[in-house]
């Protein structure tokens, strides 16, 4: 045995089980193809997805956790079935945009139909010491605005307008019929849409479109009126003072949304049980998230090939060379792929509420967007650098020495719900590199070949060692674990 840190950590046969690239991509293709519509929780083409991975889990030796697969609960779901967006000024002046191209639906846009003058409010913020409604009329027009807050306001005036659902609220408070909010977003191209799912706390506005030009939309919609985009934005910046004003053209928005307040979803779990008969009831989770943020109509479909098929393909190619490996498991495997993670992470937490034997989960280990990147970045080392070290020194003897190691950082997205309850977790994703960011874009052809090669070996490596016993995360690593 060698240690580090303090800690026990088993020696295993440099690389027994190769991961497979032909079964990743195959893998991330069916996951990110049509067929699934963009995998949104609470639809049918998300329990299709589901069936895929059970099926996959099935065929690698993974048994159901307890005798049941799913793991049901009730989600947010809004399905756009189709939005058209024209602008003009006369009859003979109307531009058409293409959804999927030029714009999209807010995730929880409200249905219905627009056609009135267009009002410019900058960030939608109507708090009394910057008032961006005050010298407008807003009543029966169509607000645009600008995603996200202002940097030069201070975070207890943005706070509450930061979510688009906050932005909405405000514009029909105003008397607004819709609302258009350009993506300012920095995580994805400017001439690309980008699709989401989470909005902002509820209550949902059933009958009041909300639609989300890209940011070289947005230049294009602001040509030939008072100011463009850029100078409206530079004047708010330079002047820390609403710049509103009124369009001259007008704006023909019309949404078919189909909302569901409580959609059924699922959790998926099973088990890959510990060949050791003591250590066979303590476990190590695996987890990655199945869902996306779904198609909009015929022409808009968001993949998830990176964001998260990779995370799932890796996973599975896990559990197939574990069910493969001449070295088996002591301790059981537990392997999910969680709903409604593009609902502030849902599913993680419902499976933490509800996953009796808490208590002998050892380590959490989350895959999220492998697909890309510079380098491999293990998340959590500081609040768990025993378990980080574990998947440091796996890579350091058998997978290349591909980790980020110059940062400290926390567990992020599904770990979070682990961590709160002082479960040791860390997140594998891709560092860097070319982030896809909810976008059409994210397709099987942009996926690295061999950097999600690497993570899907190191993924593997360390669930392994992770399985023979020798970690142990309760002494090493939880100094706050919180168990009711």
């Amino acid at each position: 045995m060698l240690t580090m840190c303090g800690c026990m950590l088993a020696m295993h046969p440099v690389q027994a089980q190769q991961a497979s690239i032909d079964t990743l991509i195959n893998h991330i293709r069916d996951l990110s193809s049509s067929v699934y519509e963009g995998r949104l929780s609470g639809t049918d083409e998300f329990l299709s997805a589901a069936d895929y991975v059970v099926n996959a889990l099935e065929r690698y030796g993974v048994q159901p956790y307890g005798g049941e697969w799913t793991q049901y609960f009730e989600t947010e779901c809004n399905k756009i079935e189709n939005c058209t967006f024209n602008s003009y000024k006369n009859a003979d002046s109307r531009q058409v945009y293409v959804l999927g191209r030029d714009f999209c639906c807010a995730g929880m846009s409200g249905r219905g139909y627009a056609d009135a003058p267009v009002v410019f409010c900058g960030y939608g913020i109507d708090n009394g010491a910057f008032d961006e409604y005050a010298d407008v009329d807003a009543k029966g027009k169509v607000v645009m605005v600008l995603s996200g807050v202002p940097d030069f306001l201070p975070s207890a005036v943005t706070s509450k307008y930061e979510q688009i659902r906050d932005k909405a609220r405000v514009a029909k408070k105003h008397g607004a019929c819709a609302l258009v909010v350009i993506n300012m977003s920095q995580n994805c191209s400017p001439y690309e849409v980008q699709g989401n799912v989470y909005n902002g706390s509820l209550p949902h506005e059933a009958t009041f479109p909300v639609i989300q030009p890209t940011r070289d939309c947005g230049d294009r919609l602001l040509e030939g009126e008072l100011m463009t985009l850029e100078e409206a934005i530079q004047g708010m910046k330079n002047g820390q003072k609403p710049m509103s004003f009124h369009l001259r053209k007008k704006f023909e928005i019309e949404v078919n949304a189909k909302y569901h307040p409580a959609a059924l979803t699922t959790n998926i779990i099973g088990i890959y049980p510990g060949s050791d008969p003591k250590l066979a009831n303590e476990y190590v989770v695996v987890g990655a998230n199945l869902d996306h943020v779904g198609m909009q109509g015929t022409t808009c479909l968001f993949p998830g090939a990176d964001d998260n098929a990779s995370g799932v393909s890796a996973l599975l190619e896990t559990a197939r060379m574990l069910s493969q490996s001449d070295d088996q498991p002591s301790r059981s495997v537990v392997f999910v792929l969680f709903a409604g993670g593009e609902q502030q992470w849902l599913g993680s937490r419902i499976f933490v509420s509800n996953f009796k034997p808490l208590k002998r989960i050892e380590a959490y280990v989350d895959v999220s967007k492998i697909g890309s990147g510079d380098s491999i970045a293990v998340l959590g080392n500081r609040r768990y650098p025993h378990l980080w070290n574990v998947a440091r020194r796996v890579d350091t003897l058998y997978c290349g020495n591909d980790m980020l190691t110059s940062v400290k950082t926390m567990p992020k997205g599904n770990a979070a719900a682990f961590d709160h309850v002082g479960i040791p977790s860390i997140n594998f994703t891709g560092y860097k590199g070319n982030r896809h960011a909810h976008v059409p874009s994210d397709i099987v052809e942009n996926i690295d070949r061999k950097f999600v090669l690497k993570a899907t070996q190191l993924l593997f490596e360390t669930v392994l060692d992770l399985s023979f016993g020798e970690y142990q995360g309760r002494s090493n690593d939880s100094k706050r674990v919180k168990f009711d």
